[in-house]
């Protein structure tokens, strides 16, 4: 009778034994499944993220699409303070390296971008990946022009066209012919009017783009709000975020500094002056080490 008990004991605890490592096997098969399904996941919301931004790039910042005005947003949309935008995957829009008139005040009005010498008929690209939310024609404005909502949150203006070659709506590619070249609308000569825009503030685009090293400054470009035509304005934000704020040493290089030759200035004393070397100071300025300096010329110094 005593033996028949601890038979029965046993048995029952070699079943539940057996139940715990069963369900242990189970657990195991079932890890890989849940991490396939786990990937699987991933990559439905990696590809729904893409898919919306394709259909409205930079949706989280822009409180609407408009096909109607360059200028759409005015007190509609919450400008934040500080913003960084991503300038990597980028296209030079032109070849051309020679800038006709720089963004800032001219003939008693704002000149919102800056004008770059190219011919008719030359191919103008896609600065980034984007939509198209305009391809219109100003008679007495920016002539011919189209704009780009960009994944990166900027908006991009190509004005003076001969020829627009995308239609509204359309997804492109950094690098994508979007028109051409021309001499359309308020123009005196055949020239790209190229802006950008971050939540319809205007940027300095040089504060971005080199058309001398057909580069851009930097990997981003830190936006701050009220600072991004003037330089003299930009650099004391930058130094009140260095002040007041975090991030401030990633934010103070991309500030552009400038320097204006003086009596006994040479390539090797301002370098030193602005911890460069002489080969990197050659190379933003485009000039050589043999070049001659001359007083009252101004340097790029970052």
């Amino acid at each position: 009778m005593i033996f028949k008990r601890i038979r029965t004991v046993a048995l029952a605890a070699m079943a539940l034994v057996s139940i715990s490592v069963s369900g242990q096997d189970l657990l195991a098969r079932q890890a890989p499944i849940d991490r396939k399904l786990k990937a699987v996941d991933s990559l439905a919301l990696i590809r729904q993220i893409k898919a919306e931004q394709a259909v409205y790039p930079a949706y989280s910042l822009y409180p609407n699409w408009s096909n109607e005005r360059v200028h759409a947003y005015g007190e509609t949309v919450q400008i934040p303070d500080s913003f960084r935008i991503d300038l990597t995957n980028f296209c030079m829009p032109t070849t051309h390296t020679k800038i006709t008139s720089k963004c800032g005040p001219r003939w008693r009005r704002m000149h919102n971008g800056l004008d770059i010498k190219v011919y008719i008929g030359d191919t103008i690209r896609a600065a980034f990946d984007g939509r198209i939310r305009m391809v219109k024609y100003e008679r007495r404005g920016y002539g011919k022009y189209v704009v780009i909502r960009h994944d990166n949150g900027l908006e991009t203006i190509y004005g003076h066209l001969s020829k627009q070659i995308v239609k509204e709506d359309e997804y492109v590619k950094a690098g994508d012919p979007i028109g051409l070249g021309g001499n359309t609308g308020r123009s005196t000569g055949s020239h790209l009017h190229f802006e950008t825009r971050f939540l319809g503030e205007v940027i300095n685009p040089e504060f971005m783009f080199n058309f001398p090293l057909q580069d851009v400054v930097a990997d981003s470009y830190l936006f701050i709000r009220g600072a991004n035509m003037n330089t003299y304005q930009r650099n004391r934000a930058l130094v009140a975020v260095k002040d007041g704020k975090s991030g401030a040493a990633e934010a103070v290089k991309v500030a552009i500094r400038y320097h204006k030759v003086r009596s006994g200035d040479t390539l090797g004393r301002i370098a030193a002056k602005y911890r460069l070397s002489v080969d990197h100071l050659c190379r933003i300025n485009g000039i050589r080490k043999t070049s001659t300096l001359r007083i009252g010329q101004v340097l790029k110094c970052s």
